[in-house]
């Protein structure tokens, strides 16, 4: 519980956020003298001191020796990305999924992440590659990353982009700080603030935290198990006019769902039509058995682009992702990360990845992964089917089941149920545009071999009756 003094000191705080919210204070205005505004709000000017100095170490204001506090340069303190559109139910907002999950102790369990657990990655290659690489060369240690990255990794890059069918050469591909970093490019790169960009409904939630960010119109296009609802996609091209769609297409984030033949040929035949570039994000790809169709290898790196990252099958602390579109896109990305980044990714980050990729035993711990999780995802539906909880469908692989609750139940209220029992969970409206996946939850099957999250969902869904006093 809060103290007397702390609440006064947030009130304190409030008044003068609110005054410079509101512009009646601006950037260079000062601030009442501690004295004149304990006496004017009735508190102690040691309150007013504290208030003073914690709204400075927050930069909002800034003292000037023996003159008094001012209003920063910045003025009004920066727009908090919840506040880009009507506030919801916290447990239903992609950043609160995200900051649970990012900021949860060791102990918390967290079948709603969306990465593995460390003890299912690579962590005695990425040990070799990180000492191969402090015997490496200063420069490596201690320079800026060339614009566009890693020769060695991009030439991995373009090797498996062969392997599938993809002919592209070196100057369609450059490394990137992460996948979200790559999506951001794109972004500033091809979006205006009010342009229309089409999602999967549903869809991964941080690509609708992302266009927000960029001031974009979102448009949801509904989601079956083989694409995007083509008579959906077709109409809202000719009504919505979008500029983007972003997309996975292996391994559907929150379904798990493929892309069929027929739908990707009827999506790209659309796009062509009515001139909407596609990013098509591809970081599930090495969890498939086999590869299924791709709209990057259809299109051949035209209107499409594909991006990816190995923070899911390596490592989420080594972030490195890339983009692969046409050279003249690429020439503009690569300006544009120098303008944001100053170069391209860390040197350090993509030369440990290009040494794990290329050190011989990728491709037997992704196979190892690819069983693992088979076993794990079959296991899982078997843990919840007693509950009444069951797959929206059975995916060919990765780490994600998309379940459907008994009718009657909301996964927004389980999941703040399940915090109180130091459970993460992902709601299914977290992914959902128009917010009709509120009896769904996304479990990643990696994460959720803990037989409490069962029992807590039991209990949760069947609350026991109160007992007589």
């Amino acid at each position: 519980m809060k103290s007397g003094n702390q609440t006064r000191t947030g009130e304190v705080m409030a008044a003068i956020r609110s005054k410079v919210s509101g512009r009646a204070l601006v950037p260079g205005d000062r601030l009442p003298s501690i004295r004149t505004l304990a006496a004017a709000m009735g508190v102690s000017p040691s309150t007013v001191v504290e208030a003073y100095d914690r709204l400075v170490a927050e930069g909002l204001i800034r003292a000037r020796a023996g003159s008094g506090f001012y209003v920063s340069g910045g003025g009004q303190p920066p727009r908090a990305l919840a506040e880009a559109e009507p506030q919801r139910d916290r447990a239903v907002d992609p950043f609160w999924v995200s900051r649970q999950s990012l900021d949860a102790d060791p102990a918390v369990m967290k079948p709603g992440c969306g990465w593995l657990p460390p003890d299912w990655m690579p962590n005695a290659a990425l040990r070799r590659a990180m000492r191969t690489l402090a015997r490496a060369e200063d420069s490596m240690l201690t320079d800026y990353g060339s614009t566009r990255g890693s020769p060695r990794l991009r030439r991995w890059l373009l090797g498996r982009f062969a392997e599938e069918g993809i002919e592209s050469s070196p100057d369609q591909i450059m490394l990137t700080g992460s996948g979200t970093q790559a999506i951001d490019l794109i972004c500033r790169f091809l979006l205006r603030p009010g342009d229309t960009v089409l999602v999967d409904d549903p869809g991964y939630f941080n690509f609708q935290a992302l266009l927000r960010a960029h001031q974009a119109r979102i448009v949801g296009v509904p989601y079956t198990p083989s694409g995007p609802d083509v008579t959906a996609f077709e109409a809202a091209l000719i009504a919505e006019r979008p500029r983007l769609y972003i997309t996975n297409s292996a391994l559907h984030n929150p379904t798990g769902a493929t892309l069929s033949p027929q739908t990707a040929h009827r999506i790209l035949s659309a796009a062509s039509a009515h001139d909407l570039t596609i990013v098509e994000d591809d970081i599930f790809a090495d969890f498939e058995p086999e590869p299924s169709p791709r709209l990057a290898v259809l299109d051949g790196l035209n209107r499409v682009i594909r991006i990816g990252s190995f923070s899911k099958t390596l490592s989420a602390s080594i972030r490195c992702g890339y983009i692969a579109a046409r050279t003249d896109w690429i020439d503009g990305l690569v300006d544009l990360q120098v303008a944001t980044c100053f170069g391209g990714p860390s040197p350090v980050a993509s030369e440990l990845v290009a040494s794990v990729l290329v050190g011989g035993g990728y491709r037997k711990h992704m196979h190892d992964l690819r069983q693992r999780l088979a076993r794990a995802r079959h296991a899982m539906a078997a843990r919840l089917e007693p509950l009444g909880i069951r797959p929206w469908l059975m995916p060919r692989g990765g780490f994600y089941l998309w379940c459907r609750l008994p009718e009657g139940q909301d996964s927004a209220a389980l999941a703040r149920m399940a915090v109180d029992e130091n459970i993460v969970l992902a709601p299914g409206n977290v992914f959902s545009v128009s917010q009709t996946a509120g009896s769904f939850l996304r479990f990643n099957v990696a994460q959720s071999d803990d037989a409490r999250i069962v029992e807590v969902l039991r209990r949760a869904m069947h609350p026991l009756p109160a007992q007589c006093s």
